[in-house]
């Protein structure tokens, strides 16, 4: 379907949600395809648009700049960029490092950055004396609902969602946004022509063109990650040390959580280690394909995972990959702010209490493995190591293994 132009809503008895006349309006602002056209659109139905961008670590300094101009380029009422890499740290990397696993036991949540970036636009609104609420969120994924809920969790908010409202009358909306802002004379940069990429301190993801189609990546589908041809030929190995849970120290210096995630990001990448393709079950019930690559985080895993099955006991090993499977599918839903994420959380900062040593990691390049850990809490015995030796007799073992097979052997005898 050819993108059509903008056309204006029919009189109607009823208002039209998504218009205004002269309200602040925030939106969630990235500067690219989609967030870029709302502000067009909410304009021209009335709307004083003020855009926010947190910045969670995923861009450098000329690409903020870049989203400055591009805001002031569309015209808004007011831009403000925010730092929301410690915020991402705390409220996010770390209860996620301590549950230990993916969405469907791969995806890393790279798009758990949305929660944070609600609130900066919610105390932006408060600044404002506003209630209205933007978003470029698509009406067919998960981030439409992460931000609505996570908005309607806190408070009494008009959201108006542009980019859903067009899904209404248009079926190939990218195309449609990319004639609207050349209409208005805004240019789109070509990256955005044909994927769409989300880039944050948890890494990249991308989705849209070949991947949709669900063909092979092209050569363009690629964020930070080196192919394989561009590895070094030198392995690379680096040392977490870990209190309590938390990476708090990288090669022995004391640094915030945001600067370990980031400095990982930057040393794993030029090894091609966290780059996956992921295909799996949406919120709203479709399938979702998508390209994505999580050096930092990819790393961070391995090392907390090889150091908490050292010193947890067997039970907590057991049990606790169920309540961080349950945290995971909350934050992926989109229930940031459900009180059973907090309850799974208290169990999960209470298993953390002996995850305290350094790890050893090193990587050859597309995987990471821990070769070395140090911790006064590994639950190792003095007297006998697994397959060498043994502070036990023969007896004791015959004794161990009558009882505690015994329901099975009784089902076997009594069923011959």
């Amino acid at each position: 379907m050819s993108p059509q132009p903008a056309s204006t809503n029919p009189e109607s008895r009823i208002p039209n949600p998504a218009s205004a006349e002269g309200q602040d309006i925030v939106l969630a602002f990235s500067g690219g395809l989609d967030t870029s056209f709302c502000v067009p659109w909410l304009k021209e139905r009335g709307w004083r648009v003020h855009t926010v961008f947190a910045d969670t670590g995923g861009v450098d300094a000329a690409e903020r700049a870049f989203i400055e101009q591009r805001a002031a380029e569309l015209g808004v009422a007011s831009h403000l960029s925010v730092d929301g890499g410690a915020a991402l740290w705390e409220d996010f990397v770390r209860p996620f490092v301590w549950a230990g696993q993916g969405y469907q036991g791969q995806y890393p949540l790279l798009v758990s950055d949305r929660y944070l970036i609600v609130d900066a636009a919610l105390r932006r609104a408060a600044e404002l004396g506003t209630n209205a609420i933007a978003h470029g969120c698509t009406g067919m994924g998960n981030d439409q609902v992460r931000f609505d809920l996570a908005v309607k969790a806190q408070g009494s908010y008009r959201i108006v969602a542009p980019i859903r409202e067009i899904q209404k009358e248009h079926t190939q909306t990218r195309a449609y946004e990319q004639a609207y802002l050349e209409e208005r004379g805004f240019g789109v940069r070509a990256k955005q022509q044909q994927y769409t990429i989300n880039e944050n301190l948890l890494g990249v993801t991308l989705s849209g063109g070949e991947i949709d189609r669900w063909e092979a990546p092209g050569d363009g589908a690629r964020g930070w990650c080196a192919p394989r041809e561009a590895w070094p030929a030198e392995p690379l190995r680096v040392a977490l040390r870990f209190v309590e849970g938390e990476a708090v120290a990288l090669d022995g210096e004391i640094l915030p959580g945001a600067e370990i995630l980031a400095r990982l990001n930057a040393q794993f990448a030029r090894y091609g280690v966290g780059r996956g393709m992921y295909t799996g079950d949406t919120t709203i019930g479709l399938k979702g394909r998508i390209v994505y690559e999580a050096p930092g985080l990819t790393a961070l895993l391995a090392a907390h995972r090889a150091l908490e099955e050292a010193v947890l006991s067997k039970q907590q090993n057991r049990f606790k990959p169920d309540v961080a499977r349950r945290w995971v599918e909350l934050v992926y839903e989109g229930f940031f702010h459900d009180p059973l994420k907090a309850d799974l959380e208290a169990f999960l900062k209470s298993s953390q209490a002996k995850v305290n040593g350094e790890v050893v990691l090193e990587t050859h390049g597309g995987v990471v493995n821990a070769v070395a850990l140090r911790s006064p809490h590994i639950l190792q015995s003095k007297g006998a190591t697994y397959a060498q030796s043994a502070d036990w007799g023969v007896e004791e073992a015959e004794g161990f293994i009558k009882l505690f097979g015994m329901s099975s052997t009784l089902w076997a005898e009594v069923n011959r």
